[in-house]
Formats: C-alpha cells, structure tokens, sequence
C-alpha cells in the first residue's frame, strides 16, 4: 500500500523544493510549496573584512557552523586573490564544526576538524569546548548568521575565550503573504503534513502570536516533519510533541519513510 497516496503535504523549504516535490508525488502525494527560508543574503564589504581578519590574524580555534558560511568565506577570498591563503590558514589552524554540508565542504578541501559535533548541533559543539584558562586570552573566530549569533558568542566568552564574530550572510524575513498561507493551511489542518529542512524556517513559522495555535495542529492532525536533529528540536521547542524525524537526514529517506508513516 502507498501510503502517500492521495496525502497532501506543505513543503517550507526553499533549496530542494523541487526535489521533494518530485519524490512526493512519484508517491502519490500532492505537495503545495509554500517556502518560508526567507531570502539568502550577502554583505560583500563584510564578508571581505571577515576573511581578511582571518588570514591575517592569529586565532587559537576557528568555529565553521554552517556549509554556506564556509563557501561563502571562500567565494571572498578568490575575489581577493587571496583563495590560497584562505585555505593554508585552515590547514594550519585547530577548526571546530558542526552539520553535514560544512564536514562535506572541509572534505573538498582536505582539511580535517579537531573537533566535530557529534550531532550536528552547536549545543553538542560548545560542550566538546574546554575552558580557557585565566589569563590566556584565546582568540576564538567564528562564523555563524543572522541566528544564535549573539547567544554563541556570549557562551564562548562564558568559557574565557575573545571571540571575533564573522557573520559573511543572513537571511530575510520570508513573503509574509507565502507565511500566512501556510499559517492558514496547518491552522484549518488542510494538509496532511508539513516538511522542514531547517530551524529557520520552523523559527519564521512560529515567531509570532499564532504559537499555540499552529502547535495544537501539529498534534492533533498535521504531521511535522523535519529533515536533521536541529530542525526537530525546533520543532518541539515551540510545543509539537511528535515530530517525525527519518532515520537519516536525507531528502530520499524522509520520503521513503513518510510513505510507511502513511501506512
């Protein structure tokens, strides 16, 4: 039996949309794409500081949270013809990072982490993190966006390290139009699930006075299903008891088993 036949599911993200929506409806599904990443954006004058500062400065750890942060920091340095300084200064140094598309953009580089999440999740990273010691003064670089930002480098000053904030791009609000469909569409539970592939867009659903309103569909009829650990715990941050999580975080996987899900 296929159990996606004739389900009707919401698909928020933004990259891979079409992917999924191809899987889906290989299934039987109907998707509707109602994308609410919010628009990628970048600040090439601050990006260009950014990898500046890490080429000519010495740093005791550097912290690669996201794949896009990493090639983005690239994508600078070869604008500065600077691509081979870049990359030395990672090999030299101690890194520490976290998700599966930064392993895999290190991976193209030859370059290996000291220490790596074991989760993906910046939680897990900042616990693998030993305190400085009084009088040390370790300078810590890390990139990260628009979100945690603040709170990441306050918990790494709480272990004693100087933190410099490399922040290379950020992400907009997503259409509120495209955002109060979807709002709309899980509130009158008009689909049969709804698929995340990040927190950011788990956090644009929720952020405003809607909560307990789009949580209570999520448990009563609504499945959220959400692609990785981080995504998730999102999720169940904001009141959704059952999230549905693959076993692997992979698009093909969610899929296969959203299908015995339905079943």
């Amino acid at each position: 039996m296929n159990g996606l036949n004739g389900k009707k599911v919401a698909v928020a993200a933004t990259r891979q949309a079409e992917a999924i929506d191809t899987m889906i409806r290989k299934q039987g599904g109907n998707t509707i794409q109602l994308p609410i990443q919010g628009a990628y954006q970048l600040n090439d004058s601050i990006c260009e500081h950014d990898v500046k500062t890490l080429v000519e400065n010495t740093f005791d750890l550097i912290i690669l949270t996201t794949g896009i942060g990493a090639e983005t920091l690239e994508q600078s340095a070869q604008n500065l013809h600077i691509h081979h300084s870049f990359i030395d200064k990672l090999k030299s140094s101690k890194l520490a990072i976290r998700g599966s598309k930064t392993t895999k953009w290190l991976k193209q580089h030859q370059l290996t982490p000291s220490i790596l999440s074991a989760d993906g999740t910046m939680e897990n990273l900042l616990e693998l993190l030993p305190p400085a010691k009084q009088g040390e003064g370790k300078q810590v670089y890390l990139q990260t966006y628009n979100e945690d930002d603040a709170y990441l480098k306050r918990s790494l000053e709480q272990l004693g390290y100087d933190v410099y904030l490399s922040k290379p791009y950020s992400y907009k609000e997503p259409a509120q139009q495209v955002l109060s469909t979807l709002k709309e569409t899980i509130i009158l539970q008009h689909v049969d699930a709804v698929v995340f592939t990040s927190k950011t867009q788990v956090r644009n659903l929720f952020m405003k006075n809607d909560k307990e309103e789009l949580a209570a569909a999520f448990n009563q009829r609504v499945l959220a299903a959400a692609i990785g650990k981080v995504t998730a715990a999102e999720l169940e941050k904001n009141g959704v008891d059952n999230v549905f999580q693959p076993m692997k975080p992979k698009m093909g996987a969610m899929v296969v088993e959203l299908n015995k899900q339905f079943s």
